[in-house]
């Protein structure tokens, strides 16, 4: 069993190049492991077998996971733990795979157990299938030889005979004669059992012989105990000379179950007078060994235990360094996450106030145009004309008639009130301390003896406080308003009154002209007085209908 986990590891040991730190450590603790077990420490070999298996499993290499849990199984068995055994070999299953040399190993090792425990079909069984893939001539015979103890065990004597009896002519146990013996032992006891008694003492006799001639001291204790049971019923001074045979040299070896053994044959010799000093060997020996088997179960129980509490404990240190590691990552995130949508709400901010400013900027840009295509249209259409009449009836009329000079002197007075009116209109805005009369005035030129403009005033309005844009767009939108009344809505009754609400500006505009409708409105260039009011974030709204009359409402906060 050791000389295959060796072989194994040798094979495995340069299977490998440039391994891990953690591969090399894992490495060495499996050395460890080795060592201590042939130095019979099996406590530490356990522990060391074991901590390089989990070092292993986070490497994930599987041969050496394999030949750790095997030797681990190995010294569990030699405790007499057979039921962890079958738990470890078990756990060591998946790391196997297709390795024929591991499982041989553990398929021994299963057998071992099963018939330990009595489960002697199952070791049968792992036996058998250790048969299937094994080529080697010598390691078939020693697994039919363990069939053939499986068997005896069963009491299916003559099974084992049929496994055994073929080899006993055979040379190929020649060159080894302790396996030889070993053989011939078994078939001879086999022999007995199956009532050939004769042909049966022979042959164990003939083992014997040949252990005694190699000096195989532990292999005679087999013997030894063999030749006592034939002669329990026999002759009680041979079974109990070779008892005692069997208990000094299980003694000498520290080989437990084979003293125990010796010693039941021992004190079932019960002759002699007074106390049975074997019965009370056997008891206690009996109770060290339990006591022992138990301890070490207890040991390699709390060994694995430990273990894997230090790697829950890591695994759960790991996972609390990880939740901080994730809490640090997650403030980090928020930080970025609060620190761009700062930026984006800056940004945001920056391109709204710029998209206003542009927005404003180019409706003054648009109402500009639109008053210089207004003022344009109207010099063309209008002044222009007059003035093209005007030079065309002086150039074709006779200006020494009194009548064609006053007529074209009328005109040219017309020409001189439609320029005067045409360049209030256009002129810059007085915006100091005289802008409320002379937006009074510039409201009182519309006046005309068909048209009468009324001024109410409410609350008493402070224009100084009001911004200069404001009171430059009040005065534009007015003086449109007059301009559209003058021209279209034929008004004989104007009424605007002035009023400070809420800290706003009120302005109401209404008139009795004939009215029209919004088509109209935009037509006539309304529109850039609407764009006037909310340039300066002001509200400005109409209400009018044919025939009804015109009125408008202006709303600026101060």
């Amino acid at each position: 069993m050791v000389s295959c986990q060796e072989s194994v590891k040798t094979s495995i040991d340069t299977s490998k190049k440039q391994p891990t730190i953690k591969k090399i450590i894992a490495q060495k603790y499996s050395g460890l492991g080795d060592s201590f077990s042939r130095s019979n420490q099996l406590d530490s070999a356990f522990y060391y077998y074991l901590k390089s298996t989990e070092l292993f499993k986070e490497e994930g290499s599987s041969s050496y996971i394999a030949y750790n849990l095997v030797g681990m199984a190995h010294i569990q068995q030699t405790y007499g733990d057979y039921y962890s055994s079958e738990e470890t070999l078990t756990e060591a299953l998946p790391y196997i795979d297709n390795d024929l040399q591991y499982q041989v190993a553990a398929n021994n090792l299963f057998g071992i157990a099963a018939k330990e425990l009595k489960n002697y079909d199952d070791a049968v069984r792992y036996y058998t299938t250790i048969l299937k893939t094994e080529k080697d001539s010598i390691s078939r015979i020693a697994v039919l030889n363990n069939i053939a103890t499986v068997y005896i065990e069963q009491k299916k004597y003559s099974k084992a005979i049929v496994l055994l009896a073929p080899f006993l002519e055979s040379t190929i146990l020649d060159s080894l004669q302790n396996k030889k013996a070993r053989i011939i032992d078994n078939l001879g006891f086999a022999y007995y059992k199956n009532n050939e008694i004769l042909k049966g003492l022979a042959l164990m006799d003939q083992a014997l012989a040949i252990r005694n001639g190699i000096n195989d001291s532990y292999g005679s204790i087999e013997s030894y105990l063999h030749l006592a049971d034939y002669y329990q019923n026999k002759d009680y001074q041979k079974s109990k000379g070779n008892a005692l045979h069997a208990y000094n040299e299980a003694t000498k070896y520290q080989s437990i179950d084979e003293r125990l053994d010796a010693l039941a044959f021992l004190m079932s010799y019960n002759h002699e007078k007074g106390v049975n000093r074997y019965a009370i060997l056997y008891v206690n020996l009996n109770d060290s060994i339990k006591k022992a088997r138990n301890n070490a179960k207890n040991k390699f129980a709390k060994i694995r235990y430990d273990s894997r509490k230090a790697i829950l404990e890591n695994v759960k240190y790991k996972g609390q360094k990880a939740e901080i590691l994730l809490q640090l990552a997650t403030q980090k995130n928020q930080k970025y996450v609060f620190f761009f949508g700062f930026i984006l709400l800056l940004g945001g901010i920056v391109f709204l106030i710029n998209y206003y400013k542009s927005k404003t900027k180019r409706e003054r840009l648009e109402a500009n145009y639109t008053t210089e295509t207004r003022i344009s249209k109207e010099l063309h259409d209008e002044l222009a004309n007059d003035v093209f009449y005007a030079m065309t009836f002086a150039e074709t009329q006779d200006l020494q008639n009194p009548t064609k000079k006053e007529a074209l002197l009328d005109n040219l007075d017309k020409i001189y009130v439609r320029t005067r009116n045409f360049s209030r209109e256009n002129s810059p805005i007085e915006t100091g301390e005289s802008f409320e009369q002379n937006l009074k005035q510039m409201l009182n030129s519309y006046k005309s003896s068909n048209t009468e403009v009324i001024i109410k005033n409410g609350n008493p309005i402070d224009w100084s406080t009001v911004e200069t844009e404001k009171k430059i767009a009040i005065h534009r939108v007015l003086q449109e308003l007059m301009v559209n009344m003058k021209k279209y809505s034929e008004a004989s009754f104007v009424v605007i009154g002035f009023d400070v609400e809420q800290n706003s500006l009120k302005i109401n505009y209404s008139d009795n002209g004939v009215g029209f409708s919004e088509k109209l409105i935009l037509k006539n260039g309304l529109q850039n007085a609407e764009n006037r009011i909310q340039a300066i974030n002001g509200i400005l709204t109409f209400d009018s209908q044919t025939n009804e009359g015109f009125k408008a409402k202006i709303l600026v906060s101060k």
